[in-house]
């Protein structure tokens, strides 16, 4: 099964398919636009180049019917992460040999500036779909077509666009509707971004399975979440990072299980914030842990003890990296500490193969470093209890996992040494209370620096992240450092926040 089959099976339906605070599409409409759109492509297209088409979007209608094109098939889609900035965006799109970009007004602003050779950069206002006689463009992909590219970030920090094939969308919408009884009849809440995997798979893809609708929300806000809940009647959402602690943080009031949302479905979030927001809402939530990736699962089913990952799939298993053999299990004592940290853990893998990895765009050695030996391998450490339980240990590299988001610490690092008063500079992940990292930063000066000056370079720094702005700052001495000069990321992470100089808050940008 398809995308292009799932969207022309439902061409001639009149029930609701897309839903925006602006106006409905019904299926046969959505098909219809999409239609136009994808044939408008086809006539911008290169043949003699890869037929790749950035998405740089919020999540407005012209997002979701940029994926519907790509879905039937002729050309491929790529999302472009809004977060990224000047050359990074660049680089995204030439690795991923885009020749058409579309954007609007509410990221036309990202490309100011920048040097895009070879690339029509396209606002969606002055694509052309006004031939719409209904000719659906000509192409037969099969499951294993490619369909679209998300980047997600590597070992090295550099982005790797992974490889989103036909099937990687429609098994996880069968999958996950069969699971959770998802119909026809439910409304799925999509605020992830559509240029991620969780809003495409997880959000979007049941409701192309069922033929429900999908509620659209621009960018997510926690203090819109219950109102629009209401407002379209959403019964299904799916998240990742931490929206649900952030949709706790606003005032709670006696009525906020008088809603229609049965259920909520996602992965990184915290067991105290799964039982609150359930509770406080009245749903169900599924915690879960996968990649864009999706080679290895591990679910968290009913008995999954608290703090734990979940329980393996089929043929997953956490092996010594250096060996391939399976790593002891975890041995505890009475107040449940790991006291053989350093045989029980290991890397999570996929024993039986590649699972839905279908590989990289433009990067064989990244895919070869993934598929050793004819086996997925992560890059995430873990450990197996004594019932088999798997609990996450930490990751492989040097990057950190912000509110959903992958970031890689050298890039961050390069940033800081632009200061001219910072001498060494080692970014590191500093464990999230709720859920995922926060970003920490030790600094050697040289010279001197306040907590003003250092929000005012961050603020100039037009290529950084916001999710990378360090939320800790610590002023040393010196970086512990190997025998050969590599700074131990793991002993500033061990240290945590005891002895930190800045904080930033929370939501903002000021240190203190």
């Amino acid at each position: 099964m398809t995308i292009r089959d799932l969207l022309l099976s439902r061409a001639e339906q009149d029930s609701p398919a897309l839903l925006t605070h602006e106006r409905t599409w019904t299926w046969r409409e959505l098909v219809a636009d999409a239609s136009a759109r994808a044939a408008a492509l086809e006539r911008l297209l290169d043949p003699e180049r890869p037929p790749h088409v950035g998405l740089l979007m919020d999540n407005t209608p012209e997002m979701l019917l940029g994926l519907a094109a790509a879905g039937l098939g002729g050309h491929v889609a790529v999302g472009i992460n809004s977060t990224r900035r000047g050359e990074a965006i660049v680089a995204d799109l030439e690795r991923a040999d885009v020749q058409v970009l579309l954007t609007d007004a509410t990221q036309r602003h990202l490309l100011d500036g920048l040097d895009l050779p070879g690339i029509q950069v396209l606002d969606t206002d002055d694509l052309s779909t006004s031939s719409r006689t209904g000719t659906v463009v000509d192409a037969t992909p099969t499951d294993s077509s490619l369909f679209m590219l998300i980047f997600t970030s590597g070992t090295s920090g550099r982005p790797k666009a992974v490889r989103i094939t036909h099937e990687k969308v429609t098994y996880p919408g069968a999958y996950l509707s069969e699971r959770f009884g998802l119909t026809a009849d439910d409304v799925h809440y999509v605020a992830m971004p559509l240029f991620h995997s969780n809003a495409v798979m997880a959000g979007w893809a049941p409701a192309l399975v069922t033929g429900a609708a999908v509620a659209l929300r621009e960018k997510f806000s926690a203090s819109e979440f219950l109102s629009d809940v209401r407002r379209f009647g959403a019964t299904y959402a799916s998240y990742v990072g931490k929206p649900l602690t952030y949709v706790l943080a606003t005032p709670e009031r006696p009525d906020d299980a008088d809603n229609p949302l049965r259920l909520v479905f996602g992965n990184e979030a915290g067991d105290r914030d799964i039982r609150a927001f359930a509770e406080r809402f009245g749903c169900v939530v599924v915690d879960g842990f996968g990649s864009t990736e999706n080679a290895v699962i591990v679910s968290r089913i009913e008995g999954t003890p608290a703090g734990a990952l979940g329980w393996p799939g089929d043929g997953v298993a956490v092996l010594d990296p250096e060996t391939g053999i399976e790593c002891p299990r975890a041995e505890l004592d009475p107040d449940g500490k790991v006291l053989n940290l350093d045989e029980c853990v290991g890397e999570l893998v996929n024993t039986t193969g590649a699972g839905q990895f279908a590989g990289y765009y433009n990067d064989d050695e990244a895919t070869a470093e993934r598929m050793r030996g004819g086996m997925y391998w992560s890059g995430d450490l873990a450990y197996r209890d004594a019932d088999g339980w798997v609990w996450f240990a930490g990751r492989t590299a040097a990057w950190l996992r912000v509110d959903g988001e992958n970031l890689a610490c050298a890039p961050i690092e390069r940033i800081l040494l632009r200061h001219p008063a910072i001498d060494q500079a080692a970014v590191y992940a500093v464990p999230d209370e709720r859920s995922g990292d926060q970003v920490a930063a030790a600094l050697v000066l040289r010279g001197e620096l306040g907590a003003d000056d250092f929000e005012r370079f961050l603020d100039e720094q037009a290529d950084l992240s916001p999710k990378a702005r360090p939320r800790y700052v610590r002023l040393v001495d010196d970086l512990p450092r190997t025998a050969t000069h590599k700074v131990l990321h793991r002993e500033l992470t061990a240290a945590g926040t005891a002895d930190v100089t800045w904080t930033r808050e929370e939501r903002g940008t000021a240190y203190r």
